[in-house]
């Protein structure tokens, strides 16, 4: 099987670094190229320098010195800023790694869409801000784009050749988060030392705190509904902390099918970066029943977690406000991560900015239009928390 070439958005982070594994792992069959990160130079250096990539972006254009004088001697070129990020993704590639966190990786990702081009897809905000234009965009140039979230690839692998058609309904597990057994109030009490103590998986601080409140699974829902072409009554989330079933496939005639391996983002990265071949697992990597625990699953409870009903009532609503809910939560997040905003703030905040925007918003049809809605959301969210209840005391 010739080398795939590989692009990776999002190179630095805990998605990337799944990403470098599974290439580590496989060096006849596929190489990184090209790699971007956001704001460490010395990071994206170091990936960069580890691959034997040709060309490193760093989104900060104020990192574009740092980046150059750190990878000086090595012969790869540099850039930085939003210029250099696509002409990271304009470069000649097999496949491209969408990993970068936040609606930050929107345009990115939509530029990546070309002919004959496989996108491994982990930027969730991309259909969550403006799926019916990247779907349309991804189907106009026959652009092949895969979901590398596990619970999305899952679903993809366990639907298989199956016509949509077939399909009563998909289900998302979530772990629940660091929160699942705790009372509302000491979810309300809690910081960000609690908030970023994931049980499964090590990730970012935005998309763990996203897990505790599960914000995260709707916004996984509202992707899902873009991937499969679903109607929002066929979807829905179930807690299951052990995550080994990622997600369910209910089918007209009742049968029911599950996606199951270890909490692991290499094996979706890996059934990505395989598709047309799978690749070797080392066997760490596989999952024995026999050894598990007991699998349990339960309904969220969306009193203690009402970030998921705004979710699941943005899906619903559909137009612009999947957009808004994404942006207002951005915000909502990173204020309270700095301690501007308590925990239940985050949900509040966004319930308020969604509120405010006018009900008869059309969802974006075009990357300037998500991008418009987007800011427009998130100076709204700005203004907003700086106004009580929301600031902290």
């Amino acid at each position: 099987m010739p080398l795939r070439t590989v692009t990776l958005l999002g190179a630095t982070g805990s998605v990337g670094r799944s990403v470098r594994d599974i290439v580590s792992e496989n060096p006849e069959r596929l190489a990184i190229r090209t790699v971007v990160g956001g704001q460490d130079a010395a990071a994206l250096a170091q990936v960069a320098i580890e691959t034997g990539a040709s060309f490193a972006a760093l989104a900060d254009e104020a990192g574009g010195p740092a980046l150059r004088e750190a990878l000086t001697g090595t012969g790869i070129a540099s850039g930085a800023g939003r210029t250099a990020v696509l002409e990271a993704v304009a470069r000649p590639a097999d496949i491209v790694v969408s990993a970068i966190s936040g609606a930050a990786g929107l345009e990115a990702t939509f530029a990546a869409l070309l002919p004959g081009r496989t996108i491994a897809l982990a930027n969730k905000e991309s259909l969550v801000c403006a799926g019916e234009a990247v779907m349309i965009r991804a189907a106009q140039v026959a652009a092949r784009l895969l979901p590398l979230d596990s619970e999305h690839n899952a679903l993809f692998q366990v639907l298989g050749a199956e016509p949509l058609s077939a399909v009563h309904s998909m289900t998302l597990t979530a772990s629940g988060g660091p929160f699942r057994t705790w009372s509302a109030e000491r979810i309300a009490a809690a910081g960000p030392e609690q908030a970023l103590k994931h049980p499964n998986y090590t990730m970012g601080a935005k998309i763990t705190v996203d897990s505790a409140s599960m914000m995260n699974k709707g916004l996984e829902l509202i992707e899902a509904r873009f991937l499969f072409g679903l109607e929002a009554d066929q979807l829905d989330v179930l807690v299951h902390p052990q995550q080994i079933v990622h997600g369910l496939v209910t089918f007209r005639d009742g049968s029911v099918s599950a996606g199951m391996a270890l909490p692991d983002m290499r094996v979706a990265a890996a059934h990505c970066l395989g598709i047309d071949g799978r690749l070797d697992a080392p066997p760490a990597r596989f999952l024995d029943l026999a050894t598990s625990a007991p699998l349990s699953f339960e309904r969220p409870d969306l009193d203690r977690f009402p970030a998921l009903g705004l979710a699941i009532a943005a899906l619903r609503e559909g137009g612009a406000m999947p957009a808004v809910l994404n942006a207002a939560n951005e915000v909502a997040v990173a204020a309270f991560l700095t301690g501007r905003l308590r925990f239940t703030g985050i949900p509040a905040l966004v319930e308020a900015v969604c509120a405010a925007m006018p009900v008869t918003r059309e969802a974006p049809r075009d990357i300037a239009a998500a991008l418009a809605v987007d800011q427009d959301s998130r100076r709204r969210a700005a203004s907003l928390l700086s106004q009580a209840p929301f600031t902290a005391t």
